[in-house]
């Protein structure tokens, strides 16, 4: 057991709930996130894609390096056309991953 614990980093570990990212084997984890701050989903949306670069960059990767991303909205037909701009205008064109969205 301690060959395979010394495989796993975890970042950003002052909740005390949860890591917001984890690293194993070298695929990175992130926890969900949500922010609270933007006054629309809009820059909620944008608040959001800049921690999720700042937990990759913590993790030694990048945008470019991600194979799956799930995403809930609250509700989907008012909020999914500016989320999307937004997720567009933030990909890594060459990288895209497989996405889902949802509504919550």
């Amino acid at each position: 057991l301690r060959a395979l614990s010394s495989s796993i980093t975890r970042i950003n570990t002052d909740d005390p709930r949860m890591s917001k990212a984890v690293v194993h084997n070298g695929i990175v984890y992130l926890s969900g996130l949500v922010d609270v701050n933007g006054a629309d989903v809009t820059e909620q949306t944008k608040n959001v894609l800049k921690e999720v670069d700042e937990l990759l960059e913590k993790a030694g990767t990048s945008k470019s390096n991600v194979i799956s991303a799930s995403i809930w909205l609250k509700d989907i037909q008012q909020d999914f056309q500016a989320m999307n701009d937004i997720w567009v205008e933030w990909l890594d064109p060459a990288n895209k991953p497989v996405r889902a969205t949802v509504e919550s």
